[in-house]
């Protein structure tokens, strides 16, 4: 049994990619209180953390990836 919605933001993966995305989005929880992340939101995703709430990322990964003619 589901109950009320929860704000989450979700970080992930595609499957076809390295960029990393978010997105901030509601969905139910059970009873036992965990999220449930419906199936045709995962499919094509590599899920790498669930937030409570809307978070705000300043920098990830790849963010600064400098040109090969400008390291050292």
């Amino acid at each position: 049994m589901l109950q009320d919605l929860a704000q989450v933001t979700i970080i992930y993966y595609h499957d076809e990619s390295l960029e990393l995305l978010h997105e901030l989005k509601s969905f139910p929880k059970n009873k036992s209180g965990r999220i449930v992340i419906p199936e045709e939101f995962r499919k094509g995703k590599s899920i790498v953390a669930v937030c409570k709430g809307e978070i705000k990322i300043i920098n990830k990964v790849g963010d600064r990836i400098l040109p090969i003619g400008e390291v050292a």
